[in-house]
């Protein structure tokens, strides 16, 4: 299943839930919820446009790109909004807290930090089992949270992002679950995921919006896998290596602008991701045998007598 983005607002109607009114992409945003009055459908396999820390009771399926986890016990969970993952519940009774906070909830440094950090960055162990004593520590921060968002507290998003790094620090202190079963068709979902990622970045729709993954490392780290490992089974799957399936498809836009649009042959190297127009000419001229100009030439010839037909 090719991995998408689920965006705020998609996550409140995915849950039949108005999203707050107060959601801007330049506002960062929190909110926190009873996990089983809320959250106990199935989840498909995407990213998210927002971290996420859950505390889980009850028994369920884990997946991420190349490996999985059953989780039977109480557990931690903390979601990257990099990483794509899906859960399937396994048992009726499914229980427990959430929350969820953007980018600026903590500010763009912070933010950036949390990335990095051992209990985000990619790559990292997001699994936490916990006893009963962990679990109910977790659970009460937890508690504050849902009774401090009705408070009407003025001060009450400097609180909860206090209460946030509380539940960070515990986490801290635990040792990760290490215990993940592989995936029998790994391969197959991470070429269905590179492909679905490459495919998101198109049309390109304004020059100054162009797109951001452009190497295979770019897309490497979007799926937490290693560079090498996603060559080796996009080679082995497409028969293609992962530069020339990147290579053609900005080939497919590029041709497509220099009929379609009337942008200079700089607006569309800058939308396709090129620091120079000099660096586009030559990636264009090298898959292509002809230069951008001359290919709008020669298309804008063969396009004028069909449309005066």
């Amino acid at each position: 299943m090719p991995a998408s983005t689920e965006s705020l607002d998609q996550f409140y109607q995915r849950q039949g839930h108005a999203a707050p009114q107060h959601i801007t992409a330049a506002m960062g945003h929190f909110n926190v919820y009873n996990r089983g009055d809320f959250c106990n459908r199935k989840m498909t396999f995407s990213r998210r446009d927002f971290f996420k820390i859950s505390l889980l009771t009850g028994t369920g399926q884990l997946n991420y790109a190349t490996r999985g986890v059953l989780l039977d016990g109480p557990a931690l969970l903390l979601s990257n909004p990099m990483v794509p993952y899906s859960y399937e519940p396994l048992s009726p009774e499914q229980d427990g807290y959430f929350c969820l906070f953007t980018d600026g909830f903590f500010g763009s440094e912070r933010s950036a930090s949390l990335q990095d950090s051992p209990l985000f960055k990619i790559g990292s162990e997001p699994v936490y089992f916990v006893n009963e004593e962990q679990y109910e520590t977790l659970a009460q921060i937890f508690r504050k949270m849902l009774q401090e968002m009705g408070s009407g507290y003025i001060h009450q998003q400097d609180l909860m992002r206090t209460y946030v790094s509380l539940l960070l620090h515990e986490a801290l202190k635990m040792q990760p679950h290490a215990a993940y079963h592989q995936h029998p068709n790994a391969a197959s979902r991470i070429v269905n995921m590179f492909q679905e990622l490459l495919e998101r970045q198109f049309p390109i729709d304004a020059p100054d919006h162009g797109i951001k993954l452009r190497t295979p490392k770019d897309f490497a780290d979007h799926l937490a896998v290693h560079v090498n490992h996603l060559n080796r089974v996009i080679k082995e799957v497409t028969g293609k290596s992962t530069i020339a399936h990147i290579a053609e498809r900005i080939i497919l836009e590029a041709k497509a602008l220099l009929l379609h649009t009337t942008w200079g042959t700089a607006e569309i190297a800058y939308g396709l991701g090129f620091e120079y127009p000099s660096y586009f000419n030559t990636f264009f001229k090298k898959h292509t045998g002809i230069t951008p100009s001359a290919l709008r030439t020669s298309l804008s010839h063969e396009v004028a007598p069909a449309l005066a037909s």
